[in-house]
């Protein structure tokens, strides 16, 4: 970030940067808690990443609110432009992934644990671990402007996407199996697609963070890998 002549201006941009990283571990920690009381069935715990989402819409109207009186106060160009509304972009990602985070939470209480499928675990666990990395990373990786470091991070959502079909393959194997399944699994189902949908969020936060840094964009064919609505998925 380049320093300014007037020492309050880089104040206001490095408070933008510290809600943006707030906003990103706490959106890191509401999907690590909502996969963790969707794996065990913590309803309290459920019902905690639900309230936190309150938390992360104010902290979005907070940004967006310094970022829109620093425009009107400095009236920045290039660079600080750039980074003003590249922080705005992100914060609307990192507020969706709350969003999506909750809906984790709010499917708690609809999976029965004493017919879900227990083997489901290891799979979930998994994918939700692969985007917990990738969030914090991608903050971490912003704050430090470390453009170079945003390109495989943003090839590495193909790892959350093969781990979505195969945890798409094999909860649609359980319900083939035994329909009693049907209901949990279904439910599930949607908490891997939130979860792919976390992934695609970060991405993008990739995408707008390597503008913010270069001025210029990453190629658009970025990489997909979700092949759950190919007959192929369907075994």
């Amino acid at each position: 970030m380049v320093a300014h002549t007037v020492t309050s201006f880089d104040e206001e941009l490095a408070a933008i940067d510290r809600i943006i990283r707030d906003m990103g571990h706490f959106a890191a920690a509401m999907v690590d808690a909502a996969t963790s009381a969707l794996l065990e069935g913590e309803q309290e715990k459920a019902r905690r990443v639900i309230a936190d989402d309150a938390v992360m819409d104010a902290r979005q109207r907070e940004l967006d609110e310094r970022a829109i009186t620093l425009i009107a106060k400095r009236q920045p160009m290039a660079d600080d432009l750039r980074t003003v509304v590249g922080a705005i972009r992100i914060a609307s990602d990192l507020e969706r992934i709350g969003d999506l985070a909750k809906n984790l939470g709010k499917r708690v209480s609809a999976v029965d644990r004493s017919t879900a499928p227990q083997t489901f675990t290891h799979s979930i666990e998994t994918m939700a671990a692969l985007v917990h990395q990738q969030l914090e990373r991608v903050v971490d990786i912003y704050i430090a402007r470390d453009a170079e470091a945003l390109k495989p991070l943003r090839a590495d959502d193909e790892k959350i996407d093969v781990q979505y079909t195969a945890v798409f393959r094999e909860l649609l194997t359980y319900m083939m199996e035994d329909p009693r399944n049907i209901t949990a699994c279904t439910h599930l189902l949607f908490c891997a697609k939130n979860l792919e949908r976390i992934g695609d969020h970060v991405t993008n936060i990739a995408e707008n963070a390597y503008y913010v840094m270069t001025g210029t964009q990453l190629p658009a064919n970025r990489p997909k890998v979700d092949e759950t609505g190919t007959p192929s998925a369907v075994i």
